[in-house]
């Protein structure tokens, strides 16, 4: 049940925000504003918005992922399909983009910006390599 500062990671976007007290450590509780500020993404009682688009939560998600003010942005993020990557020793978290967002961009064979922090935290984004020669290395357990 920690609390404290965190970094939120979500669409090129990067946000130092505050851990909400009294949940889980597996579980990402923010408040809404932060939410808005880290991912572009309002709630509102239609559901989670970004400009125009709205994606209507059913009442159940509504109901174990929203508590008044404050919001499980993980809890929202996975059940809208979107992955969600946290390491806790760092105290970060990246809020993905869902796969239909990212196979439009494979399109262009350019790839998508993003920002991650090295061994040490500082913060690197691909964009910041434009122009130059970069070799990426991934790897997941699946």
């Amino acid at each position: 049940m920690g609390s404290g500062a965190l970094q939120v990671l979500s669409a090129g976007r990067h946000r130092s925000t505050d851990r909400i007290s009294g949940h889980p450590d597996d579980e990402l509780w923010i408040s809404a504003k932060e939410l808005e500020r880290a991912t572009g993404w309002m709630l509102k009682p239609e559901g989670l918005c970004r400009g125009d688009v709205c994606t209507v939560l059913a009442p159940s998600d509504r109901e174990g992922w929203v508590d008044g003010d404050t919001v499980c942005a993980s809890g929202l993020w996975q059940s809208l399909g979107r992955p969600v990557l946290h390491d806790d020793a760092r105290s970060v978290w990246v809020l993905g983009e869902a796969a239909s967002e990212r196979n439009s961009r494979l399109e262009s064979l350019e790839a998508p910006d993003f920002t991650l922090p090295d061994i040490t935290g500082k913060l690197h984004s691909l964009s910041d390599f434009r122009g130059k020669k970069v070799f990426l290395s991934t790897w997941a357990s699946w």
